[in-house]
């Protein structure tokens, strides 16, 4: 990923953070000597440095994809950035947003017990806490059942890349007029770049 040097997120715990939040990802791999994506949520393990999760088995991306260098896409909240919110009119317009790239080795996941406890951690991470739902609670046959309709792997991280484009490029007096503008606005999206923004410029004062 191109990264130009005011855009870098050096923290592994910011990036860690990100991950764990916006864990819907995109995972890309070379499936038939073609690029190949699918979308779906991944659990962070830091401890052992991976990605966990699972494709549907008709979804044959799993069948070529085990030991390749696979690529993963986390993606933030972004928003278009108007010079209209700028002092100055003599500007283009700009995208503000965040995104991390993991890399690492793909390895399918065999053991049930393994693949329950990953299959878990997803819904407990997802369910609201008073929620009834409880994989726990769901009889372990119709679990099994269901479990072979799915192929669980791993990833190992070798490379993560990451990057917050937040207009740290430009002016702080700039900056507070872009968090102005994008707090003028409904879109949620927009919304939490001037907040991520807010963040980043606290650094600076």
């Amino acid at each position: 990923m191109y990264i130009p040097k005011h855009f870098k997120i050096d923290d592994d715990e910011v990036i860690y953070d990100f991950i764990e939040k916006y864990g819907f990802a995109t995972l890309f791999s070379q499936h038939r000597g073609e690029p190949y994506a699918t979308h779906l949520p991944l659990m962070l393990n830091k401890s052992d440095n991976a990605l966990y999760g699972h494709v549907a088995r008709p979804n044959e991306q799993w069948k070529d994809a085990e030991n390749q260098q696979v690529l993963v896409v986390f993606q933030g909240p972004h928003s278009y950035i108007s010079p209209s919110s700028y002092e100055s009119m003599k500007a283009v317009p700009t995208w503000n947003y965040v995104s991390i790239h993991a890399y690492g080795k793909m390895k399918i996941i065999e053991d049930e017990n393994v693949i329950f406890d990953s299959l878990n951690d997803l819904v407990n991470k997802y369910e609201s806490p008073d929620s009834p739902y409880n994989l726990n609670d769901i009889e372990p046959n119709f679990i099994q059942g269901m479990s072979k309709g799915i192929v669980a792997f791993r990833i190992k991280i070798t490379k993560i890349e990451a990057k917050a484009k937040l207009s740290q490029n430009h002016s702080v007096e700039r900056q507070e007029l872009i968090i102005k503008h994008l707090e003028n606005t409904s879109q949620q999206d927009s919304l939490q770049v001037a907040s991520l923004m807010k963040k980043n410029l606290l650094k600076y004062k």
